[in-house]
């Protein structure tokens, strides 16, 4: 399923708004973390790219100006990584074409009840592995 969806969703993100699908991943995470910044550990755990390509995505996305660091002041060895107003506004423009993507690509193809099913089985792979009691 992953490796049938992703790439039409990144080609669809690139080709609309020049985002590849992990920027878009990275820019959600950060905009939904407080403060809208996360270090790189903190971000490499919670978005969909690898944590050794973080600090990689990262440093495109500063070129880009959609995201800045900031050095991370009770750690001189880490860094945050800040979503920009840059960044935020790409966000906003990309999530309609992201979310009817999902839309056409996934949800149109499950009857409300198999949502259901799929959802609460979701849920509880995801409860299984999360760390701690």
């Amino acid at each position: 399923m992953h490796a049938a969806l992703v790439p039409r969703l990144d080609r669809e993100l690139q080709a609309t708004h020049g985002l590849p699908l992990t920027w878009y991943d990275v820019l959600l995470e950060l905009n939904s973390a407080p403060g809208r910044r996360l270090t790189m550990g903190q971000l490499g755990s919670v978005a969909a790219v690898s944590r050794t390509r973080v600090s990689r995505v990262v440093d495109e996305l500063t070129r880009a100006g959609l995201v800045a660091r900031d050095p991370n002041p009770d750690d001189g060895r880490s860094a945050f990584a800040v979503l920009t107003p840059a960044g935020r506004a790409a966000l906003r423009t990309a999530a309609p074409t992201y979310l009817a993507a999902v839309q056409r690509e996934f949800a149109d193809h499950l009857t409300a009840r198999e949502a259901q099913v799929l959802a609460r089985a979701l849920h509880k792979v995801l409860a299984a592995s999360a760390p701690g009691p």
